[in-house]
């Protein structure tokens, strides 16, 4: 993918169901990037840079994510950052599109309290939130249109992209949702393996940070307060997903998506 002109800005300190009548409702624009981690895991990869800035086929993670944005059609996107923030702001100011606006974190602020703080650029409208260490193949429908298809904020606060446990690569944890044939989540028992695990994507509404705390959080508080609620969804990713946080994951996922190899060549 080509970028296009710069564009990057600063704050200080579905499923594949055809669309349905909730499709009147405004249409996704932006979004986020969590690229905030100190990379601890992935070291001594990074000791001299950002994890989001370390190579997949070529490619840097952060560009890997933000290339699924623009080809989704999200115009806008916040990245926070940490670690080696500048080098991340320089990276990107190599951008043009999608727009991006960086939300430095002075503090760590987790996966919640990072979100919460950029809610003033993200909108008043439902935006879509990314880590930076996943790296996902599309199916015969991209995945975040596959979402957008399937968001209907009448009933979701969040809708997150599920991979099943078992198809993952770099992942070996034992999951973490159990999922309706609606779509609708619950949380696996302690000792339990449930067969989906989140993908680092997911759909929100801005409305559920509402009397969150400030500081830092982890989304972990707001999933709750969704699964209470009823609202919390997933849809499953039909593409290879891949989790990089360690050095051997990286390099496995750097040796099956090896771009000699056409079938699995990062499009």
């Amino acid at each position: 993918m080509t970028d296009m002109p710069k564009a990057v800005a600063s704050i200080p300190e579905g499923d594949d169901q055809p669309p349905t009548a909730s499709d009147r409702r405004p249409p996704i624009t932006a979004g986020m990037v969590l690229a905030a981690g100190l990379g601890l895991r992935m070291r001594p990869r990074t000791l001299d840079r950002p994890k989001p800035l370390l190579t997949v086929s070529g490619r840097t993670l952060i560009d890997h994510v933000l290339d699924r944005f623009y080809e989704a059609g999200i115009e806008t996107v916040v990245v926070n950052s940490h670690y080696k923030g500048d080098m991340i702001a320089d990276h990107l100011a190599q951008r043009t599109q999608p727009r991006i606006q960086l939300s430095p974190e002075e503090t760590l602020l987790d996966t919640g309290g990072g979100v919460r703080r950029a809610l003033s650029l993200l909108g008043r409208n439902p935006f879509i939130v990314a880590n930076a260490d996943n790296i996902w193949l599309n199916g015969p429908v991209p995945a975040l249109e596959r979402m957008m298809r399937r968001w209907d904020p009448d009933q979701m606060d969040a809708l997150m992209l599920l991979a099943p446990t078992v198809a993952t690569v770099g992942y070996s944890g034992k999951g973490d949702f159990l999922m309706a044939p609606d779509g609708q989540l619950t949380r696996r028992a302690e000792t339990d393996v449930a067969p989906f695990v989140y993908a680092g994507v997911q759909i929100m509404r801005p409305e559920l940070f509402d009397d969150a705390p400030e500081g830092p959080f982890s989304a972990n508080l707001l999933w709750d307060r969704a699964l209470e609620a009823g609202r919390l969804f997933g849809v499953r990713h039909d593409g290879p997903w891949y989790h990089i946080g360690t050095p051997d994951a990286l390099d496995d996922t750097n040796r099956r998506l090896d771009p000699r190899n056409a079938r699995w060549a990062v499009q």
